[in-house]
Parts: C-alpha cells; structure tokens; sequence
C-alpha cells in the first residue's frame, strides 16, 4: 500500500431544507481510486467544479469520504482517532496562503504548528531554521508576512507545513492566486523538497505546465478519475484532454499540430526544449 491509498471513494454534499430532509445530492467525488507511493510527486488535474479540492481535503481529513475507504500511511480517515496522525502525515497548503498564514513575524508561524503538537521549544527553532531553509526563506524569518509578495508567503506557508515534518504535502491550487514569479518560485520550492527530502507532493492544478515534471498524473472530471499515467502518456492524448475541458502545454499542443500536419515528431513532447530538439532533428534528417 502506497503512502495514499484510495478505495472506491465518493463524498457528496447533502442540502436540507428548514425541516432538515435532504432537498438535494451532488456527488463531488465518484468512485475515485488513487495509489500513491512515499516519496513521488503526484498531479491531479481537473478544470473548476472537477472535484479535485474536495479530494484534495479527504487527503488530509478535512473531509472524509460518504462511501469507500481512503488510507493515510495506513491509517484511515473515517476513523476519528486517526485523524491526528493523518493531518500529521499529510501536511495541507491552500490557495490562499493569507487563510493559512496567523503569526505577525514569520518565524512565529512556521513554529505554530510544531508548538500545537507538543514538540520542545528547542526542536522548534530548530525546525524552523531548517524548514525556512528548505523554501529559501531563511533571511526574512523575522520579517512581518505582510510584508511579503505572494510567491513568499505561499513559501511561509509551506514551511509551515514542513515545521510538523509530514511525510506527504497535498498543494491545493498553491500558484492560482500567484503571478508568473511567484509560480515559479513556489514550485521550485516544492519540487527542491520533493528531490532532497523525498518529501511526497500531491499537487492539485489546473496549469498544465505545473503537471510535465510529475512523476504520475490523474486526471479528474465530474467526480471521477478519467485519465491516469505517466506525464508524456497523458499529453500525447491532446483531443481526449480537450474533451474533459483542459488545455495541453503550448509546446505540446504545437508540436500535436505540426505532427498533424505532417512532421515526423515524437509522442509526448512536453517542453520547448524537448520541441526544439525534436524540429533539430527533423531538419537534420530532411537536410540529407
């Protein structure tokens, strides 16, 4: 069993009416299965109302699951004694990092975390010095989080995550509020910890180019998983991902058209350095 471990999982929204009946049923999450092994970077995909934030919560037991089992290292969420370890396990970053953020100085607000789990005070800064570190934030620990762009707070807050040392992150939409720089660096963040920590990443996204350096994707629409595999299986597949409403990288789309009309390039071009490489090689082998 992977570090994530789902089973047929379905979670609903029930509305009541004033008398309590249940005036009506949306299924958010349909029958999804995922396997997640310790130490990958996983990318969810899905366009708005896909259901990929409300899986994104039974992660880390915010919600859990109507129907179906979901397993965290081993623990299951349904279970209320669980959910401590579980939220220990599977640290969560939200969209907005100003709804995560609650310290004025942010040395203070990495360390709450570890503080709220009864880790001693010395092992605390020390974690702190050591999560700051790893997001690259180190010098502005005494900072106020106010001060800070968009892509350093989400890093603020992904340090805070680190501080209580989960084995797995689940990323909700980290970037969706971030301009280009913030993007890159809140990324580059994450993957640093995914490499050098083996830290699991569970990247919830709907930026395409977020998803080429994954090491596994799934891809999800109306509740349900529909597509899954490896990054170049996924977007080789242009017209079905256009079907489930999602875009492809623009090297990737741009090599599918010139593939279409006639080039002989390669499946699964993901960036424009692999599309470059690729029309090199065409104009070499027509060049003879």
């Amino acid at each position: 069993m992977g570090i994530i471990k789902a089973s047929k999982v379905v979670f609903e929204y029930i509305r009541r009416d004033e008398e309590g009946n249940v005036d009506s049923i949306q299924t958010a999450v349909d029958h999804v299965d995922l396997d997640v092994k310790e130490g990958d970077f996983v990318v969810i995909l899905g366009h708005n109302g896909s259901g990929k934030s409300t899986l994104a919560k039974q992660l880390n037991a915010l919600l859990v699951p109507s129907e179906g089992t979901l397993w965290v290292d081993g623990k299951d969420t349904k279970e209320r004694k669980n959910v401590r370890d579980v939220r220990r396990k599977a640290g969560m970053v939200f969209q907005n990092p100003d709804n995560q953020i609650i310290a004025s100085v942010v040395e203070e607000d990495v360390g709450f975390g570890p503080e709220n789990l009864g880790v001693p005070t010395e092992e605390i800064w020390k974690r702190v010095g050591e999560s700051l570190t790893s997001v690259g934030m180190l010098k502005f620990r005494r900072h106020s989080p106010n001060k800070l762009s968009g892509g350093q707070k989400q890093r603020v807050a992904i340090a805070g995550v680190m501080a209580m040392e989960p084995k797995c992150i689940v990323l909700d939409e980290p970037t969706a509020m971030l301009d280009p720089k913030g993007r890159k660096e809140v990324l580059s963040a994450v993957h640093e910890l995914n490499r050098k920590k083996g830290i699991t990443v569970i990247l919830i996204t709907h930026y395409m180019e977020e998803a080429v350096d994954g090491d596994y994707i799934y891809v999800m629409d109306e509740g349900k998983v529909v597509m899954e595999g490896l990054p170049k299986e996924i977007f080789s597949k242009v017209e079905e991902l256009k079907r489930h409403r999602l875009d492809v990288p623009q090297a990737t789309l741009l090599a599918y058209e010139l593939k279409k009309a006639g080039l002989p390039l390669s499946e699964g071009i993901l960036t424009r350095q692999e599309l470059a490489e690729e029309l090199e090689r065409c104009y070499v082998n027509y060049s003879k």
